[in-house]
């Protein structure tokens, strides 16, 4: 069992309109489900003032009108959520099933995983596409997903040479991490696929496919089917 679990949150201002809250220490599954929990259970009842709750993989942000609250009020009202069960926050968390064609021009970096790990690209793609994947956080850019659960088998390092442009939807492994490019950006990632899918659309109401606390699963496709998928624009 974590450690993590018996340590008890712990609070930081952030400027004068927000504070962070620690639930932990690293990249822990039982660390971010807290985050987690505590994020849902502050977004459906939101103490007066808060603007925003914003999760990352050990602490999350809370955005508050200084007008309307200070962070003595917040932290007592986080306290008390602290206790709370995780089933009954996080019921709506869902899985989210993306297509990926894997390899080629699609997946140019796959053969550097294969030469690391030693595994075939037939390997990699099935094992990469079996596991299911938590979203700890999103950052970096709009939607890019920090997922965990990669299988020890794919760790590979980073590129020495990032690239200035990778496309959008590109699926990328670094070190222990596997995540998706939601849209054109630098990076420095190993890509070994891409999802037709658009992962990010501003003009809608709800602009994601997924969010942090949901879990995504990848299912591999053909060249062609990539292209068919694309051409309906699915999101």
């Amino acid at each position: 069992m974590s450690a993590n679990l018996y340590l008890r949150v712990r609070f930081r201002l952030n400027g004068d309109r927000a504070i962070l809250v620690d639930c932990g220490e690293g990249i822990d599954p039982a660390v971010n489900e807290k985050v987690l929990t505590l994020t849902s259970l502050l977004k459906q009842n939101p103490p007066a003032g808060v603007e925003a709750v914003i999760p990352a993989y050990r602490c999350f942000a809370v955005v508050y009108n200084p007008l309307l609250t200070e962070p003595k009020t917040l932290e007592k009202a986080i306290r008390a959520l602290e206790d709370r069960p995780s089933e009954a926050a996080r019921a709506d968390a869902k899985v989210v099933w993306i297509p990926v064609c894997y390899g080629g021009d699609f997946g140019p970096d796959i053969t550097a995983v294969c030469a690391h790990t030693g595994l075939n690209e037939d390997d990699i793609i099935a094992i990469h596409s079996f596991g299911t994947y938590p979203i700890y956080m999103i950052g970096f850019t709009p939607g890019f997903c920090y997922l965990g659960g990669m299988d020890k088998r794919l760790q590979t390092p980073r590129r020495e040479t990032p690239r200035t442009v990778i496309p959008a939807g590109s699926v990328g492994i670094a070190e222990a991490q596997t995540g998706i490019y939601p849209i054109e950006s630098p990076g420095g990632w190993q890509i070994i696929g891409r999802t037709p899918l658009r992962l990010f659309a501003p003009e809608k109401t709800e602009p994601f496919l997924y969010r942090a606390g949901d879990s995504i699963r990848f299912k591999p496709i053909s060249p062609e089917e990539f292209r068919r998928l694309q051409e309906k624009e699915p999101f």
